[in-house]
């Protein structure tokens, strides 16, 4: 009864392919954890001051009915002034929030021309809309424009894009995209995730000179550098309250943990109030950088560094020669990212020094060369 799924385990072995859980062991080197918050006094005491003021742990509903709770709508109202978006909406994830703004906003007629590095929730999404998609070449601005005078329909174009790529760690060349929307009246949506807390004034992103615009959209997640759970969509008010009557994954899940939301807002706090956090993260992304130059590999210029191997097999071994020395660094293989790419993919964190990443990279470069 179970063969079809014995076989389809045994082939992904086979090619290098398959995945196993393993746990947290050694220097964090994998984590999206950039700013260090997740396990911060500050986050903890945020928790517990919000459960002494009675907050709950769970919604015991989805919004629509009794899950909807005063810590959701203070956090989305902060979330829109901190962003500078007109209005905002609180999900259990990022990939849930990301599916459902794609499955549910674009309409039949329209189409979805996206990065093709885009994130796996982006393509879920898209394969529930009832909109077309066509990929667009990576971070080529004038391959998006090619095919927004190529488009033939008369629906509405969505230009989709992260602004920091996830596992090459590059930026998207936004001012571009955005004057591709303005020009060609299409909407913009952009993926913050890896960006969000790290990068931009405050750490409110790339698209901070853009967001409050009626034809942008952007994502902003709370499980990476905010240290918390959730996924945010800033959006015109009137594509907010479509969602709240559109979007399945919104109408019918339970609602993201109150607590959390209140989490969520000591992290936005903590942004602001503590921009010493993103000055030691891109002091320690610079030295990076500087010493990868030396090993004669490109550096990104962010917190995400891949080292590409090539075959899923050796970025496998490579992964393990640096884990036994106690470094938890783990081997990014298709269909993640394309084939002949399987890599390392470094994310730099501020659980780690510029003494302990002058070590790894040493025994990186005992053990590789580029």
């Amino acid at each position: 009864m179970l063969e079809i799924y014995r076989k389809a385990l045994s082939d992904l072995e086979h090619d290098g392919r398959l995945r196993a859980l393993a746990p947290r062991l050694g220097h964090d080197f994998s984590s999206n954890d950039y700013l260090a918050l997740a396990e911060s006094t500050e986050l903890a005491q945020a928790v517990q001051a919000a459960l002494e003021r009675g907050v709950p742990v769970g919604a015991g509903g989805s919004r629509l009915l009794r899950g909807n709770h005063q810590e959701h709508e203070m956090l989305e109202e902060e979330v829109a002034r901190f962003f500078g978006a007109e209005s905002a909406l609180y999900f259990g994830g990022g990939f849930p929030a990301n599916s459902a703004l794609f499955a549910t906003l674009p309409q039949a007629g329209d189409l979805i021309l996206y990065d093709e590095l885009i994130h796996a929730s982006a393509h879920d999404g898209m394969r529930m809309s009832r909109a077309e998609r066509q990929s667009v070449a990576h971070n080529d601005p004038q391959a998006f424009e090619d095919a927004l005078k190529a488009h033939k329909g008369r629906g509405r174009v969505w230009l989709a894009v992260e602004s920091l790529y996830s596992m090459d760690g590059d930026i998207a060349p936004l001012g571009d995209l955005m004057a591709l929307a303005d020009k060609y009246q299409a909407m913009l949506v952009i993926d913050e995730a890896h960006a969000t807390g790290v990068l931009g004034p405050d750490g409110r992103g790339l698209t901070s000179a853009f967001e409050g615009a009626e034809n942008v959209i952007c994502l902003h997640t709370c499980g990476k550098a905010l240290g918390g759970m959730g996924g945010l969509v800033c959006l015109a008010k009137p594509l907010k309250d479509y969602m709240i009557n559109r979007a399945r994954p919104f109408i019918f899940a339970t609602a993201p943990s109150p607590l959390m939301a209140g989490v969520v807002r000591a992290s936005l706090k903590l942004c602001q109030e503590q921009p010493q956090r993103r000055e030691r993260l891109a002091a320690l992304v610079d030295f990076t950088g500087q010493r990868l130059r030396k090993m004669g590999v490109a550096p990104s210029g962010s917190q995400i560094q891949p080292i590409i191997v090539g075959a899923p097999d050796a970025a496998v071994a490579l992964a393990k020669k640096l884990q036994a020395k106690g470094y938890d660094i783990r081997a990014i293989r298709p269909p993640t990212v394309p084939e002949g790419t399987s890599r390392l993919r470094l994310a730099i964190t501020l659980h780690v020094d510029e003494e302990v990443m002058g070590r790894m990279l040493d025994d990186l470069a005992q053990v590789w060369s580029p």
